[in-house]
């Protein structure tokens, strides 16, 4: 009978030379592989349509506002920076719902978050890192259309240097509101998809938790009807009274807004809502720090449950 035959190789033991980067490397590696999975890059045609479209859908408005300015003069009849977060918080939302669970359910699914979780990265590590990538990725969007925005409404001025500085306290105004726009937008989609394994499950609920609540805060806070056209010159009496003011914080969607309309310091009728205007300016900015924080300490707890 046939013996089997081996060789052995005496190739020798070499020790590892190269620069030991240790537990930062592997964050950022995991930082770069979320932003670039929230850009669909390294992916098909598909996954890389909906970043575009997105970028398009979030310079349109700046876009907009800046060829208004052009055709009449700078000033209150012209939409500005904190009139631009309103326009685009529905399409990050979207956005949002799309793309974070790609950020968190397949490592779970796949049984990727195993190696992941090997050491020297810790469950703490991984949440914070798609966290930061995702973040980033929403605050270069938002940020960048209002440079755009400013340049535009700059330009369009008469004088460029006196709009500038009469206007330049928008700049600190915009980067910290579309700062408190990237935290709602990352965090709440995230802490969702932490709870499943399908895509399409953490999408579908994301989107209808956000739906479902407009309608239920307006039929809880506005007027009647016959009423509405009175909104801003005589104040009407909701159904729910006094409690109006407190049901109309049940729109999620709005309630980065609300954090805008307090940064930008904007005129009680101005508002995204003039129910909540009523409330002191502490408990619309409390709602969104208390819903931030459940929101992501229920995501960093269904991770620490994770054992590898």
């Amino acid at each position: 009978m046939t013996q089997p035959q081996g060789e052995v190789f005496d190739l020798g033991y070499q020790h590892y030379q190269g620069p030991r980067e240790g537990r930062m490397r592997a964050r950022k590696a995991l930082w770069v592989n979320g932003v670039r999975t929230a850009l669909g890059l390294g992916r098909g045609t598909m996954a890389k349509a909906l970043p575009i479209v997105l970028f398009v859908a979030v310079m349109l408005p700046a876009v907009v506002i800046t060829i208004i300015a052009s055709v009449v003069d700078v000033g209150d009849e012209v939409p500005g920076h904190s009139d631009y977060y309103r326009f685009v918080s529905v399409i990050l939302v979207l956005f949002s719902a799309i793309i974070a669970p790609e950020l968190l359910c397949p490592d779970r699914r796949d049984g990727v978050i195993n190696l992941y979780l090997v050491r020297p990265l810790t469950t703490t590590d991984y949440v914070l890192g798609r966290w930061l990538a995702f973040f980033s990725v929403t605050l270069a969007l938002v940020l960048f259309g209002q440079v755009v925005l400013l340049i535009g409404l700059t330009l369009a001025a008469e004088k460029p240097l006196d709009y500038l500085r009469d206007n330049w306290l928008d700049v600190p105004r915009f980067i910290l509101a579309g700062a408190m726009v990237a935290v709602f937008t990352a965090t709440l989609p995230l802490a969702v998809s932490a709870f499943t394994t399908r895509r399409a499950y953490a999408s579908a609920f994301i989107i209808g938790v956000l739906l479902i609540s407009i309608p239920i805060s307006v039929l809880l806070s506005e007027c009647d009807k016959e009423h509405q056209s009175q909104r801003f010159e005589q104040r009407c009496e909701p159904a729910t009274g006094g409690a109006a003011k407190w049901f109309a914080l049940i729109n999620i969607p709005q309630v980065p807004m609300h954090v805008n309309d307090f940064i930008f310091d904007v005129d009680e009728e101005d508002r995204t809502s003039v129910v909540v205007s009523d409330l002191p300016d502490i408990v619309p900015v409390g709602w969104y720090l208390l819903l931030m924080a459940g929101t992501g300490f229920a995501l960093w707890w269904r991770y620490r449950r994770i054992r590898v």
